[in-house]
Formats: C-alpha cells, structure tokens, sequence
C-alpha cells in the first residue's frame, strides 16, 4: 500500500491505529490526509498479527489460483487476544482525545497483514462516529480482508450527503484500481443507512452490503419526541449521556457478562464480571466526550434526513445485501422495519439475533466472520467460487457451530468402520486417505441424518472437512411456497457444503478436497414406506468420468440405522391424496430450486418437495462402513468410454449395497445396539469410553 497517510497515538497508549498523524514537532499534523487517500499500516511488534469442451473451459478454472482453505493458517487465528468493551472504551478515549479535521479513514495495526488478493472491507460507523465498532472482530476480519474505518470526528459538521459522496470517492477509486473484486460495506445504524446510498448512486460496481439495524426507521421511532426537548437540556445533565449509552450498548449487562470468558472456573468467572463492572463505570464518561449536546443534536437530526433518502433509493441497490437485525432495539431500528428492507431489497438476507442490542457488533457470542462464512457472503472475485473461496473454520467455531447437534451423536452412538489396503475391515477412520482428492458415494438415510454423525467424526478423528455436494435448494432463498427458511442451512454451509452440479465437483475435485456425495439425494433421503436401505441412482455416469480426470480414489459406504430411530407412517403416497397437502407439495416444488436443470435426471433431479410423517423409536445405533478405496488414476482415458464408465458406476454401486447388507447382518450380534444398553455401559466406564460393538 502507499506509505502516504497518518497514525493516531496518544500519550501512554498502545500505537493500534495504522495512520502516522504525527507531524516531527510531536504534535497532531493540523492538516491530516485527504480523504480519498488509500490509509497505509503501521505495524508493531507487539501488536498480535491476528464434456471434454467443458473440461477445457473448467481446465482454466483449474489454474485460478490457491484456494483460501489452502493459505487460511487456523493456528494463528487461534493465538487471537479476545478483545472486549473495556478496549472499545479505552481505544475510543485515545481515538477522540486530540480529535479534528475532516472524516477520514484508519486501518486498525491489529487487522495484520490480509492475505494476498483479499477484497476491501469499508467499515461505516452508526451515529458515534468513532469507526472502532468492529473493534471485537478486527483480527479475525483483517486475515480476510483489508479493512478500512471511517472516523468522523466529534466536532465535524459533515453533512450526511457529503459523507455519501466521500465514501464514494473511496468505493470508485479502489474500484477503478481493482475492477475485479468485490468491495464490502459494512455498516450499523447510521452507517447501514450511508451504505444503502452508496450502493444505490453506484449499482454498476461490484458492492457487497453488511447492515448491522440500519437506522431506516427514525422517522416512526421515539426518537421524534426527543430532538426538541434535548435542545433545551443543559450540557451537565445526565440524561442525554444516559440516553446514548443505552441507545449505543443496547443491554450493558449483558455485554458484560459476555465478557466473562465461559468454561473458566466460578471463582474466576466472577471476577472477570466485577472487573467488567468496575470497566464500565469507570469508562461512562467516554460517552459524554463522544456525545457533546451540539453534537448529539446534529447526529439526530442528521438520522432524520438519513432515513428519507435511504427508503427513497431502495429500488435502485443491485448489491448483495445481508441484513443483521437484533431482536432488543427500541430507538433507531426495529425488526419489522428489517423485514421491509429485506422485501424491499433484491438480492437480499436477512439474519436475526432476538437477544441482541443495537450495536450488535459489540456483543459478545456475535462473530462477523463466522457469519460471512455461514451466508456465504465472502468471495475475493466477481463470481464466488464454492472452492477456492471455502474459508476452514477455527477450532472454536466448530465447537459453537456443532455443539446443538453433538445429541444427535450421543443418541446414536455411531460404529465406524473402515477398510485397509489389504481388504482389512477395522473400527475407526484408519482406512480413509489423508490425501485427496477423495469421493465418498453412498446411501443417503432418512431426512439424511447420518450426515451429522459422519461429518463430526471426520474432523474430530481426523481433523478431515468432507465438502457435501448438497441439494440447491440449500442455498437459494425461494420466492414462494412454505419451505424451510435458509438461514436454517447456514450450519451446512458453514461446514464446507456446497450446491451439487458439474461446475462445483470439478471445483472441488481440483482443489484435492475429500467430497461427499449421495447419488440417490433427496428421493433416497424423503424414502417412501418400505424402502429403507434402497438405492435410487439417476442414469448417469458423470462422477466416475470426473473422479478419473483427477485420479481421484472413490470410496463407497453403507450406512444402516434409520429403521432404529423412527419409521415412515405417512409418505409421499399418501399425502397426495389429501388436496391440502398436496396443494402445498406442488406449491413447494414448484418454488424448490432444482438440483438439475434438464430433464436427465428423472425420479431424482425431480423430487417432490415434502415432509413425511415419521413415528420415532427409542434410539438405536448407526453403522458405517467406508469400502476399499477404488483407484481412477491412470484409468481417464479409458473410462472416457461409455461402457466402462458404466461398469465402475455399477461396480460402486454394488459395493454400497453389500456393505448395507453387511451391516444390517452383523449388527444383529451387537449387544449395545439398544440406548439403554449403552448407558449401563458408559455409567459402568465413563462417558467418554467408546462403547463396544460386534466383533469384526
């Protein structure tokens, strides 16, 4: 970056901001840069560095480049110091103490060095003006992405029109010098509604929008009655300080307590709830010098003329556009008026935190990368590539993200199987390659829960992302129907999965990742009555003829247990003979994304879109079992031919049915197939203890 630009520092205070604003007298330079200057970073020691014609055209894609799985270090997010409301306080205090000049722009030393060819983060503050909001996330954040933060002096008059104008300098000129990537806006409150208008004078470049409760609806809020009567309160009172404090930390109670890191033992979780009290109070003053009278009275008056422009140009926003709307907002942003803006919006989600504040950045409990990674809102090209730009989660995201679903684990108590290269049937994952790329076709049981268990004992056994080629409709918002909401998927998404087609295997299988596939999707997964264990394969030969171009080792797996944790009373059959149901069914699929888009897929590609009535059973345990890895190295030209790319499908098809087979045999002689079996045991030896199965 250019070595033009200025630093912050305060006297007796860490050098966290990337500007040199030091003129050689010592002091502040009374001229500090333009704004439309790229901000350069000061880093310091001490500072924590956080067909064969479609193959042709794939073959291009091939050579793109590293994907981010690939330069993505998780040790060192790991190391990250966890920031708190007390740094916000005391990085707020330095930030304003010897304040002026015009908005300007800062990237804070803690982002680090982002990795090579990450898109520009804009960081748009809400009505403090501050610029450290993201100050929680700027390590995690600044690994992905080059984050700049727009600070607005307490005493600057900029109106909100030129303050669009100013971002918009910004936005045109790094999108002139970069053209091809995205640049993001992530803005809250005040600074949701600054982005919106940026976006709208701009829907030619390349934007993606993150509003934290934009404030689109000041003009319908409390706020009307306030304005007059805070021009006639005196500087000293405390209501205004009082005010804003409430309208910034949303529930400063709970900020606190989530401050108190969980898992640490009572004595010492205690203390770190007093330490953040004493924090608290010792920093509310910070808040006055923020919130001068004149100050607060332009902001809110300012929010007025914001809310009018916003909600005037929303027709005219083409970005990606996700919405975080908290739950606990009385003054600025509410719920309701986020689902507006989410109608209102095209191209838009919407993810909603019902115990959460106004500045729910702020929050403990709420991660702004691990939300980019579940929406799939991050890309480092104009077009997002679901393999290249695939972020690994850290190891305490995947505690958060599959803690909800370990149940399902424990329900089932899973017996993994294996085999060696000798043919050698083993428990456990011995037998699986650490090296890819491998493909996993199998048996997708009902409403394919085996994923859960499958997916957990990959990365806990042998720290292995299976990348799922999963069902569309996953990950495209329908425009109609009574389907599940997609933010229910976005635990899926962030496990690696991505949207089964052509393009996206191929992807998947140049990245070397290991690759889940079911063959028989959801028509095997949404089963009728009696067709447990029964394979639905389309026609089509496609993966044997993709795995081979790469050499790729093919496994194929069983999997038995359904029939012990519930059975089909209703299916398909019978729902369509009840108009009401069948209303819904036809409306659903019609409105369901595709998996295919021609018609070469029948039964499978063209899966009605329900939910049958299942009667659940006490549980009883899952089996797995991972066949000999089958060798497509070397063989490409050869299975290019129809005939015996017909053979290999079979054969894998085949082996997945005898390993179902041999499951369902030899689980009849395993005496803690039964739940309450297994807990005598594990209240016998531990729950931790690996329960026993059938000998091998």
């Amino acid at each position: 970056m250019a070595a033009n630009g200025a630093c912050f520092i305060a006297d007796g205070f860490l050098p966290v901001f990337g500007r040199d604003m030091k003129s050689t007298a010592g002091g502040l330079r009374k001229n500090p840069i333009s704004f439309p200057s790229r901000p350069s970073a000061v880093f310091a020691d001490q500072t924590p560095a956080p067909g064969d014609a479609e193959g042709g055209r794939l073959d291009k894609m091939r050579e793109a480049g590293a994907g981010v799985s690939k330069l993505f270090d998780n040790s060192e997010v790991e190391k990250i110091e966890r920031r708190s409301l007390k740094d916000y306080l005391e990085q707020s205090k330095a930030l304003i103490r010897s304040d002026g000049g015009p908005p300007r722009w800062f990237s804070p030393l803690e982002c680090g060095s982002p990795l090579e060819s990450s898109p520009l983060l804009l960081f748009l503050p809400g009505i403090d003006g501050v610029g450290l909001g993201l100050i929680l996330h700027h390590q995690t954040l600044g690994k992905l992405f080059d984050v700049w933060c727009l600070h607005i002096p307490v005493a600057d008059r900029t109106t909100f029109t030129e303050l669009v104008e100013l971002v918009e300098i910004t936005v045109r000129s790094e999108n002139h010098r970069l053209p091809n990537k995205p640049i993001y806006l992530v803005g809250e409150s005040l600074g949701g509604c600054l982005a919106l208008a940026v976006a709208a004078r701009n829907p030619d470049i390349d934007l993606v929008l993150i509003l934290a409760n934009p404030a689109i609806s000041v003009n319908k809020s409390p706020l009307q009655a306030v304005i007059p009567l805070l021009s006639l309160m005196p500087d000293k009172l405390h209501f205004s300080l009082l005010f804003m404090l409430g309208l910034m930390i949303g529930d400063p109670l709970r900020m606190v307590f989530g401050d108190a890191e969980k898992g640490l033992p009572l004595q010492q979780r205690v203390g770190e709830i007093l330490q953040g009290l004493v924090s608290l109070s010792s920093y509310l003053s910070v808040h006055s010098d923020i919130f001068p009278r004149e100050t607060l009275l332009w902001k809110l008056k300012m929010l007025q003329t914001v809310s009018t422009f916003s909600n005037s140009c929303l027709d005219a926003i083409k970005a990606e556009t996700l919405i975080l709307s908290s739950g606990k907002v009385q003054l600025l942003s509410s719920q309701k008026e986020c689902e507006r803006l989410f109608h209102a919006v095209p191209n838009c989600e919407i993810r909603k935190f019902t115990n959460s504040g106004h500045f729910l950045f702020l929050e403990d409990g709420v991660d702004l990368m691990t939300i980019i990674k579940g929406v799939r809102f991050y890309r480092r090209t104009k077009y997002l590539n679901y393999a290249l730009d695939y972020i690994p989660l850290t190891s305490l995201e995947y505690k958060k993200a599959t803690e909800p679903f370990r149940w399902v684990d424990f329900a089932t108590c899973p017996v993994m199987l294996s085999t060696l290269e000798d043919k050698k049937i083993v428990r456990g994952l011995a037998g699986i390659p650490s090296e890819g790329p491998v493909l996993f076709v199998g048996y997708h049981m009902l409403l394919g829960i085996e994923t859960i268990p499958l997916t957990l004992h990959f990365m806990d056994e042998r720290n292995i992302t299976l990348r799922a080629l999963a069902h569309p409709m996953m990950f495209k918002r329908p425009t109609g129907g009574n389907l599940l909401d997609i933010s229910m998927y976005d635990i899926i998404r962030l496990m690696g999965a991505v949207p089964v087609s052509s393009t996206n295997f191929y992807k998947l299988m140049s990245s070397k990742s290991h690759i889940l596939l079911y063959p028989g999707g959801m028509r095997e997964a949404l089963h009728r009555k009696g067709e447990e264990y029964k394979l639905f394969w389309p026609e089509q030969t496609e993966f044997v003829r993709i795995a081979a171009r790469f050499g790729a080792k093919i496994i194929p797996f069983g999997v038995i247990g359904e029939d012990d944790i519930g059975q089909v009373v209703i299916d398909y059959n019978d729902l369509m003979r009840i108009p009401y149901f069948r209303n819904h069914i036809v409306e659903n699929t019609k409105y369901a994304a595709k998996a295919r888009t021609d018609d070469t897929g029948g039964e499978v590609a063209n899966q009605p879109v329900h939910m049958p009535g299942i009667l659940p059973k006490l549980p009883g345990r899952f089996y797995y079992l991972f066949g000999k890895p089958i060798e497509t190295e070397g063989r490409y030209q050869e299975l290019r031919e129809k005939e015996k790319a017909r053979e290999l499908y079979l054969q894998v098809k085949s082996e997945v049915e005898s390993n179902i087979a041999y499951l369902k045999e030899k689980r009849k002689n395993d005496p803690y197939r039964n739940i309450l079996a297994r807990l005598l045991y594990l209240g016998r030896h531990g729950f931790t203890s690996e329960v026993p199965t059938f000998e091998l």
